[in-house]
Parts: structure tokens; sequence; C-alpha cells
């Protein structure tokens, strides 16, 4: 290898752990990576799991204006949803594209 592709390498690797963060590499022989929630106990993690549901019935039944009557609080909270999702979103990872793009096009030119 010459010494600029180490270089590279090397930086590329700096940026790997300083951006790659959102999705935790398996520790075991699983291959499967696991992303990080975090909730404050496990009645949060009740309602997350319930509004998603609950979600999912609307979706499922556009034409009902609402979920079941059976379902004992048939309010949704959305912005409970969006928080959880918004955790799992690689803002890290947008950013390490955005350094690789522009040690690209600094290369370019």
């Amino acid at each position: 290898m010459e010494a600029k592709e180490i270089k590279d390498l090397e930086y590329l690797r700096k940026l790997m752990n300083r951006y790659l963060n959102t999705l935790k590499a398996p520790s075991d022989k699983t291959e499967f990576y696991t992303a990080e929630i975090k909730l404050s106990n496990y009645g949060e993690l009740g309602c997350v799991i319930t509004n998603m549901l609950k979600l999912c019935i609307l979706a499922l039944d556009s034409e009902a204006p609402e979920i079941s009557k059976t379902i004992k609080n048939p309010y949704i909270n959305v912005a409970l949803i969006l928080e959880v999702v918004l955790q799992l979103f690689p803002v890290d990872e947008f950013e390490l594209l955005s350094e690789i793009n522009e040690l690209l096009i600094a290369e370019k030119f």
C-alpha cells in the first residue's frame, strides 16, 4: 500500500470511530447489530409498544375513525413514537457521509 492510501485508510478509521454510533457491532457470532433505545422505565417501554400497536391498527383499518372501544386508552401518543424514531435516526452516520463526500470532492480538484 502507498503512503497516501494508508493515510486515507487511517483517516477513514478515525471517522468511523467518531461517527458510526447508531448501530453497535455484534459482540458474538450472531452477526446482528444492535440499536439502543433509551427509556426511563418499563412503563415508558409499555407505552411505546402499545402506541405503536395502536398506530398499526389505525393504519390497517383506515375506515375506522378511532381505535376499537375495547382498548382501554384509545389515545395514541404520536410524540412518544416519534421520540423513539428520532433516537434510531442515524445522525452521526449522515455526518460521516458528508465528511466522506467532502474528502472525495477535495481529491477531485
